[in-house]
């Protein structure tokens, strides 16, 4: 396999994953933001249309994420006039067993209907440009690959995190990122940021769904935590999406209690 700076290569129908991918749980896994991306990536190639925005991506991730070759299906639910539904789903090439799945639904863009709508205000976030970059040492033994500028707040402690991010790697080697694979890979980080403490991230995330209302531009994503509740070691976490325009939209994850493995 080649090596560069992307999380994996295409062969036809297969996808390599390239030690890039590997997850701060388990160093035989890949992180769950590759497999987000994946998905999100697969449907937009097949189903994606200029006309219509991805308003939401849900993905269930309900098996570990082993660092092995993999394939992408999909399949087109519904083809409307003002909404498109399509599924995604990874398997194990090995065996062919089923590893992640997503469903995206896609609406038309329309002009705004007249009125004003009460929407809570949103703190803005400062210009990522104008932050210093973050110290990307990580935890668990493990470094995240991503450029990260902090706000306010941190993994491992109490209070509002808020921070931007910036891909350094292609999804796919030699294929440009768009801005809704690079939503998709920033979502899944809604779980340590919101469902971190000061123990550090106890929980890991069953899934992870978006809420869009328009593609980010430009290539920061801002993470702004909004909420958290956990209770019976279930927590549920989500924080708002900002692009260097404002706030676009959410993402949500649920999790369940896991210590950290060596």
């Amino acid at each position: 396999m080649a090596e560069g700076n992307f999380y994996f290569e295409q062969d036809g129908d297969v996808f390599h994953p390239t030690p890039l991918t590997r997850g701060p749980w388990d160093p035989k896994t890949m992180h769950g933001r590759y497999v987000s991306g994946l998905l999100a990536h697969a449907v937009e190639v097949a189903h994606g249309r200029p006309e219509f925005q991805v308003s939401r991506l849900t993905i269930d991730l309900f098996r570990a994420p082993l660092r092995q070759p993999v394939s992408v299906e999909t399949s087109l639910v519904r083809d409307g006039n003002r909404i498109r539904v399509a599924d995604s789903s990874i398997h194990f090439v090995e065996d062919g067993s089923l590893m992640a799945r997503a469903s995206i639904v896609m609406l038309k863009r329309a002009t705004p209907p007249e009125g004003d709508v009460w929407s809570p205000a949103i703190e803005p976030m400062p210009d990522p440009e104008a932050l210093e970059p973050q110290d990307s040492a990580g935890v668990m033994n493990w470094k995240p690959n991503w450029e990260s500028r902090r706000v306010v707040g941190d993994i491992q402690g109490l209070g509002p995190k808020r921070v931007w991010l910036r891909e350094m790697n292609e999804l796919v080697a030699g294929v440009a990122l768009t801005p809704v694979v690079r939503i998709a890979l920033a979502a899944d980080l809604t779980n340590p940021f919101s469902n971190g403490g000061t123990h550090g991230l106890n929980y890991v995330n069953a899934d992870v769904s978006v809420h869009m209302v328009r593609d980010p531009e430009g290539e920061w994503i801002g993470l702004d935590t909004a909420a958290h509740h956990a209770a019976g070691g279930i927590a549920v976490g989500e924080c708002i999406l900002h692009d260097v325009r404002g706030p676009l939209g959410r993402a949500s994850v649920c999790g369940v209690a896991n210590t950290h493995r060596a």
